[in-house]
């Protein structure tokens, strides 16, 4: 069956790009963007879709998509919104961008009728983990997010992004890799392995059963026994990286589709005391296998409140955390720098009033 041809129209990422700068202009600057190409077929009917796009064209329509999007965020120049009632004008002529775009999926004509974030433009976070989606990662990402399982792995995840960013000629110092970590903090490691354990006796057989067949591959397992072994699964169009995460500890282990299920629920999962997280985290920094960590907490609030009052001391002990804020906005905390305004794409020589009559905004 032919692919159903993807609408050229704009609206949907002029929707994205004023809502993320709405944002970052209510949050004085501390606004990013996860983007995500979808994992689940059945979010492609959300989009007016039967079907989910191919994996590769995923990838080639979000390149599209965020280079669209960070364009409408530069339609105008830093400061030249001036709103200066006095000599009637909205903004400096020579501060306004058009970025009219026609491209392979989209059409939009700009500019986007909002001044320019104050971030310049939110910080923007992705998860490539495929040979494609590191390439994309490594063109747009800002701050990468990974699931990786072993120190080496993680080592070589990072020098292959680092690597990747440098080729496109972008500062591999300006672009972050954060490993998810979920942590299981007590005053024993045998205390905080049994709130793992008791979590982990929680997960419902059907919950074990979807969380396995979501992420390897479009496969119905509900005739599978969750005792009996993972089967054999062919190319699939949901995420390839974490497929292969799967299987390959399924094969390794010999794991079954429960024991599957429940290695992969806590498969970033750091158990110990506030000095063994402390003692995981320092390691891969200094390694060379994370900048930071997607810290996610296994349950709420309890773990969090474990983390913030017993590990964060412990790593401000050492050196590894900051005792205050230094800046105000999301970039600035991050270390990031900010993104210079894109090249004007032609000269505007009349009156912003008359521009602003001229040229109608993306709405």
């Amino acid at each position: 069956m032919a692919e159903r041809p993807v609408p050229r129209s704009g609206p949907t990422f002029t929707h994205i790009a004023r809502k993320f700068a709405s944002l970052d202009h209510l949050s004085g600057g501390r606004a990013g963007w996860n983007v995500v190409t979808s994992v689940v077929p059945l979010e492609a009917g959300n989009f007016g879709r039967d079907t989910h796009l191919d994996h590769a064209l995923r990838y080639r329509r979000a390149e599209e998509f965020v280079d669209v999007v960070r364009g409408l965020w530069d339609s105008f120049a830093d400061g030249s919104v001036v709103r200066d009632r006095a000599r009637g004008i909205y903004y400096e002529p020579a501060g306004l961008r058009t970025p009219h775009h026609a491209g392979e999926h989209f059409t939009v004509r700009g500019p986007l009728n909002i001044s320019r974030p104050p971030q310049g433009s939110p910080v923007i976070f992705q998860a490539g983990s495929s040979e494609t989606g590191r390439d994309f990662a490594a063109r747009h990402g800002e701050v990468i997010f990974t699931a990786q399982t072993s120190l080496p792995g993680a080592q070589a995840f990072y020098a292959d992004l680092k690597g990747r960013v440098a080729a496109h000629g972008r500062d591999p110092d300006d672009v972050l890799v954060w490993p998810v970590l979920a942590p299981y903090v007590a005053s024993t490691e045998a205390e905080a392995r049994d709130r793992l354990d008791e979590l982990q006796e929680l997960v419902h057989d059907d919950v074990a059963r979807r969380l396995v067949q979501d992420n390897i591959g479009d496969l119905d397992l509900s005739g599978y026994p969750l005792d009996g072994p993972v089967p054999d699964v062919g190319v699939t169009n949901r995420s390839r990286s974490r497929q292969e995460l799967l299987l390959d500890l399924a094969r390794r282990e010999n794991l079954t589709i429960r024991q599957l299920a429940l290695r992969f629920a806590a498969v970033s999962s750091v158990v110990g005391t506030p000095e063994t997280v402390a003692d995981h985290i320092e390691r891969w920094f200094r390694a060379r296998a994370a900048d930071g960590f997607n810290v996610s907490f296994p349950y709420l609030p309890g773990s969090a409140e474990d983390f913030v009052d017993h590990v964060v001391p412990e790593l401000r002990r050492r050196g590894l955390f900051r005792a205050e804020y230094e800046e105000t906005t999301l970039r600035g905390h991050l270390g990031l720098p900010r993104p210079p305004t894109r090249p004007s794409g032609r000269a505007v020589a009349e009156s912003g009033r008359a521009v602003a009559e001229t040229e109608p905004a993306a709405r």
